[in-house]
């Protein structure tokens, strides 16, 4: 479970900061821009997905690792 939470950290992590790269270099990376209804609110929903990474590390690191 702790390795599902890490992995799903990492990719809300990536997907957070490309959604901002997007945003302040106009750059064609990430998911966040391609979502119809985030029209407008892209900096937003990729501060969310990058609170929410360090929620689900936080949730991973207190998992037991056995």
């Amino acid at each position: 479970m702790k390795q599902v939470l890490e992995f799903l950290g990492f990719i809300a992590l990536m997907q957070g900061v490309m959604g901002l790269v997007h945003e302040f270099t106009h750059w064609h990376v990430g998911l966040v821009q391609k979502i119809g209804f985030l029209d407008g609110y892209e900096v937003y929903a990729s501060v969310a997905l990058l609170l929410l990474a360090f929620a689900l590390f936080a949730v991973a690191d207190s998992q037991k690792s056995g």
